[in-house]
């Protein structure tokens, strides 16, 4: 019988902050927890996709360079909009 590798993988979550380019339209999204990682998208869902891989690259690189373990579950936080009538 021939035996099975299983592959286990950590998840995080990170917040992402997405915003929208006015101009030239898509969107530029940063994780302000990893510093330095940013990536953008013609739309919403190609901006996600790419700064999931970003991250990922992230923290892949850092792990690495700095023998440090930049992998770890943040805690949860909500990003909303508030109006205010003044």
């Amino acid at each position: 019988m021939k035996r099975q590798k299983i592959i286990t993988k950590q998840v995080a979550e990170y917040v992402a902050i997405f915003e929208a380019d006015e101009e030239v339209g898509g969107y530029t999204v940063t994780i302000p927890e990893l510093p330095g990682c940013i990536s953008e998208g013609d739309t919403f869902e190609e901006a996600l996709a790419n700064i999931r891989e970003a991250a990922e690259l992230w923290l892949s690189v850092m792990r690495e360079r700095t023998k440090r373990d930049w992998f770890k579950k943040q805690s949860r936080v909500i990003i909303a909009p508030v109006q205010v009538a003044f």
